[in-house]
């Protein structure tokens, strides 16, 4: 096991995700963030609750695999930003090819129990 498969470790989380999200499991992909965590499905658009989920709820539909990796971590106590590197690519239900990527600037934050979840789940970054 290395220090990214930990639930101390901040950059495992986003690996976390990626399993949860080619899994399909949105009861997963909820459980990593705060519960008044946000996504920012549309850049400039912050979506909490139940917005939070059928966003994520929209991506898995295109039964597509997320592939993700860790660009930076920086930590300060118990906050972190994450840069990820994220892409879906394939054929979309509707037989249209899909092709998205992104650099999301994530905000996570550790909680009592030691895990990190998301504050500000941002795919797009600075678009």
């Amino acid at each position: 096991m290395t220090s990214h498969d930990t639930f101390d470790d901040p950059a495992a989380l986003s690996a976390r995700f990626v399993s949860a999200f080619n899994a399909g499991d949105l009861n997963r992909l909820d459980a990593l963030y705060e519960e008044r965590g946000v996504v920012v499905p549309v850049p400039g658009h912050a979506v909490a609750g139940p917005g939070r989920s059928a966003a994520n709820r929209h991506l898995l539909g295109l039964g597509l695999p997320m592939t993700a990796e860790t660009r930076r971590v920086y930590v300060a106590d118990d906050i972190a930003l994450l840069l990820v590197d994220w892409s879906l690519n394939g054929t979309g239900p509707d037989g249209r090819e899909v092709a998205m990527k992104g650099t999301a600037t994530d905000v996570v934050r550790r909680g009592a129990d030691g895990t990190w979840r998301y504050v500000i789940d941002n795919p797009h970054g600075i678009a």
